[in-house]
């Protein structure tokens, strides 16, 4: 079963995108308390991904606790001249453990190119951050039927020599889904882990056996489980419903004693 992952040890990131102030801590703390009380069995790794001005705070909240606290975006560079930007270097001395990288949002808003994702990924490796790796494709891409080239595309560019499964995650977000309330169909959702799977192990080895992917898109309280369950999906990227500690806790449960 080594090829659908089963082995493989869950994450659940939780990106709160532009949302948060220093009031939102409350959120984070709540789940803090929640990983040694109410769900001290899960079976996951957990990680908020609050906004820069938040990273500080929410990891001394968090330190020498299961949660994790990571980054949405970084520079390529570990310095220099890039008004308002921030390095990955900085955000491993905020506290952030990972980083969140190549978001379809970055992609789209800010015209990111999959070799400017490969560089930023090769930052966080170089600063000692995980590599949160972010693909997926259209809804005019998915009608067109080129799903599998358009996301294998992506992988094989946005990957960096030296990814491995200690370093990178990969998370599969198809863009139509995202804050949509449209979920892809378990199949669906199977066939592009499968191939995920299948192009991790052919470019990066044995690696790519063991390296997490992610699904994200919608992810609710009502559909984790079933998302989850899905062959070759070690945990998920949540939006909107990572913001209310009980909405997140209700999908972490998804990973309760499993």
């Amino acid at each position: 079963m080594a090829g659908q992952g089963h082995h493989i040890r869950p994450l659940v990131a939780g990106n709160w995108k532009m949302n948060g102030l220093k009031d939102s801590l409350g959120e984070a703390v709540s789940v803090r308390d929640a990983l040694t009380g109410p769900l001290a069995t899960i079976n996951a790794d957990v990680m908020i991904a609050p906004p820069a001005t938040l990273i500080a705070s929410f990891a001394a909240a968090a330190a020498g606790s299961l949660l994790r606290i990571g980054a949405q975006d970084c520079h390529a560079r570990p310095s220099g001249a890039h008004t308002g930007d921030i390095a990955a270097e900085m955000l491993k001395d905020a506290g952030a453990t990972a980083v969140i990288l190549g978001h379809s949002e970055r992609r789209a808003d800010h015209g990111e190119t999959s070799a400017e994702v490969k560089a930023k990924t090769a930052a966080a490796h170089r600063a000692g951050l995980v590599a949160v790796v972010c693909i997926g494709e259209t809804q005019g891409e998915r009608a067109a039927g080129a799903t599998l080239n358009v996301v294998s595309r992506q992988l094989q560019s946005s990957l960096p020599a030296g990814a491995t499964a200690a370093n990178t995650v990969i998370a599969y977000e198809p863009v139509w889904a995202i804050g949509t309330g449209l979920t892809p169909t378990p199949g669906d959702i199977e066939a592009v882990h499968a191939a995920i799977r299948r192009d991790l192990s052919e470019s990066v080895g044995v690696e790519g056996t063991k390296m997490r992917v992610l699904y994200g898109g919608s992810v609710k309280p009502d559909n984790a489980a079933a998302l989850m369950a899905i062959p070759n999906v070690n945990g998920a990227l949540v939006g909107g419903a990572s913001l209310k500690a009980s909405d997140f806790l209700a999908i972490l449960r998804a990973y309760e004693g499993r």
